[in-house]
């Protein structure tokens, strides 16, 4: 019983340093959010783009080779 109620107050302590750091963490704002999540959407397209057609140009490369 003892050992559980140790283990309870450690789950406890942690969980107040974890709600003491997350107040020191400054936030973006909306703003900065959208940006960021356009340059993200742009950067994923871009490189799905070339792996498209890096994945085009070795399949038929291949079938070039096997013949």
């Amino acid at each position: 019983m003892e050992k559980i109620k140790e283990i309870f107050q450690k789950i406890i302590q942690f969980l107040n340093g974890a709600k003491v750091e997350l107040k020191k963490v400054t936030w973006p704002d909306k703003k900065q959010t959208l940006a960021s999540t356009a340059v993200v959407i742009i950067i994923v397209f871009i490189v799905a783009i070339y792996l498209g057609i890096v994945d085009y140009v070795l399949a038929k490369l291949v079938k070039w080779i096997l013949g």
